[in-house]
């Protein structure tokens, strides 16, 4: 399912994708959950036990996600339970999600303070990610701009 908002929504700069995004998943606990599915949540319970997050809250976040295209519901093993799955959509925050977490390995921590590493299938720590130009060269906020498209 491929969901998009429309022109319309509360940004300070509707033709922003950052804007957007922020607005579809920028709150603490819509980024937590992807975080949680991702980590391979999938149940209420799931989600509630693992973030101590309350119900409402909760509800209306999964509720939110789903209507955003980001997770999919389906039936559960009983009448009134829901199993969660990412979307393509939910699936392609990995790269955020992994930029988020590295960017708060370097400067959410004191030195030598106790914290979670990414690792891959081998068990080795995922390579730092930094943003490339078409050729291949580091690009930073210093080396970009933004262009508008579609004017």
């Amino acid at each position: 399912m491929d969901v998009t908002l429309t022109a319309g929504g509360d940004w300070s700069d509707p033709a922003c994708p950052v804007a957007r995004a922020v607005d579809l998943v920028g709150d603490r606990w819509s980024l937590l959950i992807v975080r949680d599915a991702m980590d391979g949540a999938t149940t209420f319970t799931e989600f509630r036990q693992g973030l101590g997050i309350a119900r409402n809250i909760l509800t209306d976040r999964l509720r939110r996600l789903v209507e955003h295209g980001i997770l999919a519901k389906s039936p559960g093993t009983d009448a009134r339970s829901h199993t969660y799955r990412l979307t393509p959509a939910g699936q392609d925050l990995f790269t955020a999600v992994v930029a988020l977490r590295q960017w708060g390995q370097r400067h959410a921590f004191a030195a030598g303070e106790a914290h979670s590493v990414l690792v891959d299938g081998r068990g080795r720590e995922v390579a730092e990610l930094r943003a490339l130009g078409r050729d291949g060269e580091p690009v930073s906020a210093e080396t970009t701009r933004v262009r508008k498209v579609g004017e």
